[in-house]
């Protein structure tokens, strides 16, 4: 069986899991955002009826990372719609701190501030003023988990228990478990998480491989804006963790 490094083999999306496999989650997560971006059009939104500003917000966030992205976004024409750079005296901010602006092809214009991640847990407030001076402002709470459990280097195939804090009594995360070999299904879906334990049973490592496995766990909480205007807006709130291991046989198997 044919293998390739796992930076070679990294999943774009859900569709071509079983074919690409991946990078680090952060770049996971930036590629994700990047594919869901439609538009490369900018407009200034002196041109734009301030009722008919889509706010696209995004908070990002690794446990590797030294710090989070707030990456914020507003469109006229809803979720695929053109972006907007904001004239005075529209404006946003995060916690009273001025977000700058900035532009790509790709995504059009964009407001984003990187913040330290250690003392960023918590509740923050996006606050969003139009170019009529009215005002908009969003809550969000950002809160890591952390996995409890100390992952062995190797390990032989059979149930594999993570126990994780900072989730819900009953919570969803996204699990990828992926190995080295184009040729094989990997594991990649919604599990649930009850009281702190995820399970992932020994019949679903089938889809892998012996050898190197990369481990990605990561929540997504998307909502729609609870202050915004007619036109609405959504709000996602990411966070995830990795880690590597190596998958064997149980012992009683011949390898």
């Amino acid at each position: 069986m044919q293998h390739f490094p796992p930076l070679i083999k990294f999943a774009l999306v859900n569709a071509i899991t079983s074919i690409v496999k991946p990078l680090p989650l952060i770049y996971l997560l930036s590629i994700f955002s990047y594919l869901s971006c439609t538009d490369s059009e900018t407009a200034r939104n002196k041109n734009v009826n301030p009722a008919e500003i889509y706010f696209d917000y995004k908070i990002r966030g690794e446990e590797k990372d030294s710090d989070v992205t707030v990456f914020l976004r507003f469109k006229v024409g809803g979720p695929n719609g053109t972006t907007i750079f904001l004239t005075d005296p529209a404006k946003v901010e995060l916690d009273g701190e001025p977000i700058p602006v900035d532009s790509a092809k790709r995504t059009g214009a964009y407001y984003e501030i990187r913040m330290l991640a250690k003392g960023f847990e918590g509740k923050h407030s996006i606050l969003f003023t139009g170019l009529d001076n009215e005002e908009y402002r969003e809550d969000f709470v950002y809160k890591p988990f952390r996995l409890k459990t100390k992952l062995p280097s190797v390990i032989d195939r059979g149930d594999i228990v993570f126990d994780i804090d900072g989730l819900e009594a009953e919570d969803y995360l996204r699990v990828s478990l992926i190995d080295t070999s184009f040729r094989s299904r990997d594991i990649n879906e919604i599990d649930t998480v009850k009281n702190g334990r995820l399970i992932i049973p020994a019949d679903k490592l089938k889809n892998l491989v012996d050898g190197p496995i990369t481990v990605l766990l990561y929540k997504d909480v998307e909502k729609p804006v609870k202050d915004g205007t007619k036109a609405g807006g959504r709000i996602v709130v990411s966070y995830g963790l990795q880690r590597e291991f190596e998958l064997r046989p149980p012992p009683d198997l011949p390898q």
